[in-house]
């Protein structure tokens, strides 16, 4: 993910902090901790030909990346859906991989239906991205929805009719971009506002140049998380261990689902920052996630920090 790049030199400059509790999600996670709560983890993409040797056997082909994938992780933000309409006998390959287990593949819009012009006229795109992924069956599970980074709260209207006509048997999360949805404290209010009343989910991301994207609010007692790291630079370190907090204050008050996706703008070390966060929130948030396993343990580097596995 290129979004919110910045040069190595300037992370160490940026406030990473993230944002106080805002009052509102008082409204949304309150009470004591939810025993059925669901916990995923995982990454934008299976097929990283740098993981095989790595977590993926010698010689792994990159049809059977998906196969070991989920051995690693419980979840994929499926970004493939965003640049390609797949059939059901695709999607029900992929399910297939996951058989057995508590496995969820969360699908990112057709940017044909999110990117491309208005949101008007897409109904036959829109209904054509829905006949492939409910082919997941139990392994579905929310869609992502995005919208360019051109897409302003000029165009809410627009936008909210949209969300309106997408099914209501299935659970979706949004993620807008422009600075106009959090600058002005109004047009984010009506947008929390919209989805909060659709029983939708907004979008967190964490990554290194817009901070304002990490906004930290919650709509619905759902959680979805797009975390940037930086090649495991020191900051992703101890951004991660903020992370832990937030997320257990947040499962300790009674969120129901949580949906962490691991980003690097360099995806051959996601591994590595994953295990930290894993044991992290295992530890932390008494939880008993899986986690990569590296074909050599001393492959499990801790970046430019010393003693983080301790």
């Amino acid at each position: 993910m290129e979004f919110g790049r910045v040069p190595e030199e300037e992370l160490d400059k940026i406030d990473f902090n993230l944002p106080r509790e805002p009052a509102e999600n008082k409204d949304i996670v309150k009470g004591k901790p939810i025993k059925e709560a669901k916990v995923y983890v995982g990454c934008a993409k299976w097929g990283r030909p740098e993981w095989v040797g790595k977590i993926y056997p010698p010689k792994t082909r990159e049809k059977d990346f998906l196969k070991h994938y989920v051995e690693h992780y419980n979840s994929i933000e499926l970004n493939a859906t965003h640049y390609k309409i797949y059939g059901e006998k695709g999607i029900r390959n992929w399910a297939e991989k996951a058989k057995g287990k508590d496995f969820k593949f969360c699908p990112k819009m057709f940017q044909g239906v999110t990117h491309r012009g208005s949101l008007k006229g897409k109904n036959f795109i829109t209904n054509e991205f829905f006949r492939g992924i409910v082919a997941f069956e139990e392994h579905l599970g929310p869609v992502f929805v995005q919208v360019s980074d051109t897409f302003s709260p000029n165009r809410k209207e627009e936008l909210f009719a949209w969300l309106d006509s997408l099914p209501k048997d299935l659970q979706f999360f949004l993620e807008v971009r422009h600075p106009g949805w959090f600058v002005k404290e109004k047009e984010r209010d009506d947008m929390l506002s919209f989805l909060r009343d659709h029983n939708m989910g907004v979008v967190i991301t964490d990554t290194a140049g817009r901070r304002d994207c990490a906004h930290m609010h919650l709509a619905i007692p759902k959680a979805f998380i797009r975390y940037v790291g930086n090649s495991l630079h020191p900051t992703d370190y101890t951004r991660i261990d903020s992370w832990v907090q937030r997320m257990k204050y947040w499962l300790d008050n009674g969120l129901k689902e949580l949906y962490f996706f691991m980003h690097m703008h360099d995806e051959a070390t996601s591994p590595e920052l994953t295990v930290y966060l894993v044991d992290k929130m295992n530890a932390v948030c008494n939880l008993n996630l899986i986690k990569p396993k590296f074909l050599d343990q001393g492959l499990v580097t801790t970046g430019k920090r010393k003693g983080l596995f301790d």
